[in-house]
């Protein structure tokens, strides 16, 4: 898919504009586009987006826009996404131990889910 996305855009003569600061705000334009279809629906309604054809749709094409801008983000700066995502990963196993019996959810005291530049709870202590 990578060589894919570098042949599109070359192919367009896009090159020149793929920079990583542009490519870094197209991804949040279309992750922004991708947050629009759930922004005043319930949790219920969210969790049943997918049953819907059409909004089915445009979360499938909004996710495809977004993978899409990652992708050419990572590599116009050779950036492996895959082990880029293993390291964070490892890094939050370490960082957040699975919680021993009796103690709770095993909720940190950070800002809240996602509120960091990890994943999950209190992703963004000590990023």
């Amino acid at each position: 898919m990578r060589q894919r996305l570098v042949e599109f855009a070359a192919a367009r003569g896009w090159e020149p504009f793929h920079t990583p600061k542009n490519l870094a705000a197209a991804l949040t334009v279309e992750a922004g586009e991708l947050l629009e279809i759930f922004q005043w629906l319930t949790p219920e309604q969210a969790a049943s987006v997918m049953s819907d054809p059409d909004s089915a749709h445009r979360v499938r094409d909004e996710v495809a826009d977004v993978l899409a801008y990652l992708v050419q983000f990572c590599s116009v700066l050779g950036v492996d996404p895959l082990a880029a995502l293993a390291a964070k990963i490892e890094r939050n196993e370490l960082r957040f131990p699975v919680p021993g019996p009796g103690s709770g959810l095993g909720l940190g005291s950070g800002s809240g889910a996602g509120g960091g530049s990890g994943f999950g709870v209190d992703s963004n202590v000590g990023d």
